[in-house]
């Protein structure tokens, strides 16, 4: 009887030991000490060192070649709109992104003349399992030459792109909202 108890516990209690060094292991790493900000000297450093590296380089030459330039004019047409939240007017002129596009789900629309890449970012699934709907169906409904009205709070660049990238925040066509971006959970 003394040996098939020992045969029991001895197991559980490695188990139980295992179990114990794990989470030991795991609340030093989240105790480690969050590192501060760079200060903006110490942030001008670390630019000036990327910029002489061949990432660099090519980024800077791509800022004042014409297709840079265009980029940057085209983003300083919709900044205002941008920093304000204030509607844009826009027609859609491609429910495609350009080749080998990696910034999820978009289309390109056309505002004051420019074009810009309109990206909704990478599609996530419902929680529920069963939930089979996606948040960009509504989206998939847009067609070439639509009228669509856009908010935004952010428009970037990469030099693979020959248009600016404006992340999508809210779309309606004809009065009614096609998408609207959920609110981040357990954000600022």
């Amino acid at each position: 009887m003394k040996k098939v108890i020992i045969e029991v516990i001895l197991p559980l209690l490695v188990a139980s030991g295992v179990v114990f060094a794990t989470l030991e292991f795991g609340n030093e790493t989240s105790n480690k000490s969050i590192q501060k900000p760079l200060s903006i000297d110490q942030r001008n450093a670390e630019r000036k060192k990327w910029e002489a590296t061949p990432a660099g380089i090519l980024y800077k030459e791509w800022e004042v070649s014409h297709a840079g330039i265009k980029v940057y004019a085209a983003e300083a047409k919709i900044n205002n709109s941008i920093r304000n939240n204030t509607n844009m007017e826009g027609v859609v002129t491609s429910l495609s992104l350009p080749k080998g596009a990696k910034v999820g789900f978009g289309v390109m629309v056309r505002i004051n003349s420019d074009d810009y890449i309109l990206s909704f970012g990478i599609e996530t699934p419902g929680k529920n399992i069963m939930n089979f709907k996606s948040e960009f169906d509504l989206l998939r409904t847009l067609k070439v030459n639509d009228k669509i009205i856009i908010k935004s709070q952010h428009v970037s660049h990469a030099p693979k792109y020959a248009y600016p990238i404006i992340t999508g925040n809210y779309v309606e066509r004809e009065g009614k909202i096609v998408y609207k971006r959920s609110p981040r959970k357990g954000g600022c």
